[in-house]
């Protein structure tokens, strides 16, 4: 299993998408929004993101014999993301309200998401996956 890891901005997070989840591959879609990580360090701006992430990086290691794509979409600054009119709030593909968010996706939606309260919780980021606890 292989886990391609691409990190985007608001300002290329289009290409990015376009040429990731644009077409179907067999390989397991995933769209993690989360917070600027403070200059000179690992960590965001965001308690909950730091919980998650390293949560939702094992259990990607549940996914056994199957590809995955994870694109990591980074929101901004926190005022840029307190702004109501984020790009990523008003998208309706994402409608995000917090961060993180992780989403899985399939034929051209959200098939399945975790948003800020359990992006950190193991069994649901095993059921999002599909891993099912492996």
């Amino acid at each position: 299993m292989t886990v391609e890891k691409v990190d985007a901005t608001l300002a290329d997070f289009g290409a990015h998408f376009e040429r990731l989840f644009a077409s179907p591959d067999g390989k397991v879609k995933l769209l993690l929004f989360l917070a600027d990580r403070e200059p000179g360090s690992s960590l965001t701006w965001c308690p909950d993101c730091n919980v998650a992430e390293p949560v939702i990086y094992e259990r990607l290691e549940a996914l056994r014999g199957r590809d995955a794509v994870l694109l990591r979409a980074y929101v901004g600054d926190k005022p840029t993301w307190r702004d109501p009119a984020h790009p990523w709030r008003v998208d309706p593909r994402f409608a995000l309200t917090g961060v993180p968010t992780l989403i899985r996706w399939e034929g051209g939606a959200a098939a399945a998401r975790l948003g800020d309260e359990e992006a950190h919780l193991k069994d649901k980021v095993d059921a999002l996956l599909g891993a099912g606890g492996n």
